[in-house]
C-alpha cells in the first residue's frame, strides 16, 4: 500500500472518530479524487494535512463535507424520468388522501422543486409532504433558497416540457439579473434536513422515495444497506426511483421490489406483484 493510500485511510478514520462521517464505504476512487480535490483547494500539501486541520479546526469541518459530498444536479434531470413518475407512479399516489415523498440525496434542490411542479400540474400537491434530505448543510441551504443561475433555464425549460411539463416553465420563477428565484409556493410543502444514508436510520413512511445519482458513489455493501433503508422506509406498494446508471440488481435487497420500468429505475416495494394496501 503506498502513503497516499495510507494517508486517506487515515483521513477517513479521523472524519468518524472526531466526526462521526463515516466515508469508509464510499466507492474508493470516487473519495480519493475528492480527497485529492480538497488537497488542492485548500492548499493542504498533502492529505495528512487535510487530516491535521481537520482534527485541529473544527470550522474546516464544514469545508470537508462539502468537498467530500456531491451536490450536482439539474431541473428535469432526465425528463423521461419525470414522464415516467407522472405516467406510471402518479395515478397511484392519487389514490392516497396524505402523500409522503423521500427526495433523499436533494444537493441543491433542483429536482426536489421539479418534483413539486410535476405534484402541483398532477393536483397532487396540497396533499404532499416532501422530505429533502442530504448530510451537507450548505447544499441544503442553497437548495432552501431556491436561487440559480440564470444562464441554466433555458436548458431547464427545455426539460421541463419534455417531461410533459403543462405550461411554461418561466411561470414558476421571477428573473432579475444574473439569477432565477423559484416561486415560494413550491417551497410550501418542502421540509429540507440533515440526513446520512451512511449512519442514519428510517425517519419517515414514505409512498415515493427517490435518490438518484447517489449510489454510483458508494460501494456495494453500502448500497445495499442503503437500499435495504429505503425498503424498510417505504409503504407496501410504494416505489423507488434511482439514478438511470443505478440499480438493484446485485442487491439482496433486490427481492423486496419489482420493476416498474427498467428503464428509467423505478421500482415497487413488496416484491414481485405487491399492490399498495387499500385505504
Amino acid at each position: 500500500m503506498d502513503v497516499e493510500d495510507i494517508e486517506i485511510q487515515l483521513f477517513v478514520r479521523a472524519m468518524q472518530l472526531r466526526h462521526g462521517y463515516d466515508f469508509s464505504d464510499y466507492a474508493p476512487a470516487s473519495l480519493k479524487r475528492r480527497i485529492q480535490q480538497l488537497v488542492r483547494t485548500h492548499d493542504a500539501g498533502t492529505i495528512s494535512g487535510l487530516t491535521t486541520r481537520l482534527l485541529h479546526d473544527q470550522d474546516f469541518l464544514r469545508k470537508a463535507v462539502e468537498g467530500l459530498s456531491v451536490p450536482v444536479s439539474e431541473m428535469f434531470r432526465d425528463p423521461p424520468v419525470f414522464r415516467a413518475l407522472r405516467d406510471k407512479v402518479f395515478p397511484v399516489l392519487a389514490s392516497y388522501a396524505e402523500i409522503n415523498i423521500w427526495q433523499a440525496g436533494c444537493a441543491h434542490g433542483q429536482e426536489v422543486y421539479s418534483l413539486a411542479i410535476m405534484l402541483e400540474e398532477a393536483g397532487l400537491y396540497d396533499r404532499t409532504r416532501i422530505y429533502a434530505t442530504d448530510f451537507n448543510d450548505a447544499a441544503l441551504a442553497a437548495a432552501a433558497e431556491g436561487i440559480y443561475a440564470t444562464r441554466d433555464a433555458r436548458d431547464w425549460s427545455r426539460n421541463y416540457l419534455e417531461a410533459g411539463g403543462k405550461h411554461s416553465f418561466s411561470d414558476y420563477y421571477s428573473a432579475r439579473y444574473e439569477f432565477i428565484k423559484l416561486d415560494r409556493r413550491l417551497r410550501r410543502h418542502v421540509t429540507f434536513i440533515n440526513h446520512n444514508l451512511v449512519t442514519d436510520k428510517v425517519f419517515c413512511e414514505a409512498h415515493l422515495i427517490l435518490c438518484r445519482n447517489v449510489l454510483i458513489y458508494f460501494s456495494n455493501a453500502l448500497q445495499d444497506r442503503t437500499l435495504g433503508l429505503f425498503r424498510d422506509s417505504l409503504v407496501r406498494g410504494g416505489f423507488l426511483c434511482l439514478g438511470t446508471r443505478e440499480n438493484i440488481d446485485f442487491s439482496p435487497a433486490a427481492a423486496g421490489f419489482t420493476d416498474i420500468d427498467q428503464a428509467m429505475r423505478i421500482y415497487q416495494a413488496g416484491g414481485s406483484g405487491a399492490r399498495p394496501l387499500a385505504r
